[in-house]
């Protein structure tokens, strides 16, 4: 199992988290299974960007963005260099530190569809 920090957040995880998660399974899947509930629009379809998050350590660890990712992550909310979409980043075995922005654009909930 590998170790995943997740940074306070105000709504989500207001104190912060350790989870243990499994290597092959997305940021976005483990989060969802230790009761972080992000936001994943699309049903993890990599079609929106609401699942959006900035790996602040072992961002190197991580299997290169697919170039649809990539292409996502340029409409996200606070992009950084280390920005992934949670629901296509796989976890492998080195330890990661999570941030998930204060804000996701979602074009359905916020009726631009």
């Amino acid at each position: 199992m590998t170790q995943l920090i997740v940074l306070p957040h105000v709504e989500l995880c207001p104190d912060g988290a350790v989870i243990e998660a499994k290597p092959g399974v997305s940021i976005c899947d483990s989060l969802l299974q230790n009761g972080i509930d992000i936001e994943h629009a699309c049903e993890k379809s990599c079609a929106c960007t609401t699942c959006h998050v900035v790996v602040r350590e072992g961002f190197g660890t991580l299997a290169p963005a697919e170039e649809t990712e990539e292409d996502l992550l340029d409409k996200a909310w606070g992009l950084e260099p280390t920005s992934r979409l949670s629901c296509q980043a796989l976890v492998g075995e080195a330890s990661l530190v999570i941030d998930i922005p204060k804000y996701t654009i979602n074009m359905v909930s916020e009726g631009k569809h």
